[in-house]
């Protein structure tokens, strides 16, 4: 079994979501942390485990991300941590997403970037991973009508994750 652990300073975890169906409102979350169980020495058959911390969303706005951290949409005080627990196969990371203790299957599509060694000799391991969820799915439902009659926020919510691993020993 060869443990792999996400390392933060070299990760981002980074969403987008439609405003006024016009334009992207684009985000991430500061504190993350996870681990990658694998079988073998390859990444094939690898147990995935992310937790983030609700409260970290960032979207450059400090009156936008109060709000999305408010119980309006995750409620980070009575939810703190989102988590994703599941499989790499094949290039496919399948599992459960719970968000608001709200869990559902969600697939995402996994490019690896490579492995290579760290500047102190460490191993280390890229992958980009992208997906879409719905909203909705998982209790996010707040919304607002524009003027012109349209809803703020799209339900899609895009996912592009670009992830550092370490080896550990």
């Amino acid at each position: 079994m060869t443990t792999w652990i996400i390392d933060p300073g070299h990760s981002e975890l980074q969403f987008k979501v439609k405003h006024l169906a016009i334009a992207n409102v684009t985000g991430r979350f500061r504190v993350f942390k996870g681990e990658v169980r694998c079988p073998e020495e390859g990444f094939d058959g690898a147990a995935v485990h992310v937790t983030l911390e609700a409260a970290s969303i960032d979207t450059n706005n400090p009156q936008r991300d109060g709000h999305l951290a408010s119980p309006d949409f995750l409620d980070a005080v009575l939810f703190p941590e989102i988590v994703f627990v599941g499989q790499l196969y094949a290039e496919k990371l399948t599992g459960e997403l719970s968000i608001k203790d709200v869990g559902r299957s969600v697939s995402l599509d996994v490019e690896p970037a490579g492995v290579g060694i760290g500047r102190f000799g460490d191993t280390r391991a890229g992958f980009e991973v992208r997906g879409k969820i719905d909203r909705k799915d998982f209790g996010l439902t707040f919304n607002v009508l524009a003027e012109g009659g349209g809803l703020v926020l799209g339900d899609t919510i895009a996912l592009n994750f670009d992830i550092e691993l370490i080896k550990s020993h």
